[in-house]
């Protein structure tokens, strides 16, 4: 994985749908606040779990940029790095599809 790569992928990640944690995939009842709505609970959820995924993707570059210029000799934590980037982000576009597969479905219904 290459920082071009890296750069596309923080890109995608711009445009994910931020409704990750729904029924089935992390969220239950006792994690939605009594004060607000499950909606709210999970597209909070949602942000911090974008953040997470664009901080993983930044530190990765961040690890490449400095493997590169000769500042670091980890290729362990170059590794580390680009894996950590790489699965989150898989997880987010996932997420992602699974949330534009329901909303194509909620909008196939007839009322």
């Amino acid at each position: 994985m290459n920082a071009a790569m890296v750069r596309a992928m923080t890109g995608a990640t711009n445009d994910v749908t931020k409704l990750t944690n729904v029924k089935g995939l992390g969220m239950n009842s006792s994690q939605v606040k009594t004060d607000g709505t499950m909606f709210e609970a999970a597209l909070n959820s949602a942000i911090n779990n974008i953040t997470k995924t664009n901080s993983y993707l930044s530190d990765a570059e961040n690890q490449e940029i400095l493997f590169a210029l000769g500042e670091s000799d980890s290729t362990h934590d170059l590794t580390i790095a680009l894996e950590k980037a790489s699965t989150a982000l898989q997880y987010t576009v996932a997420i992602r599809d699974r949330v534009l597969e329901a909303y194509k479905e909620l909008m196939q219904i007839q009322i």
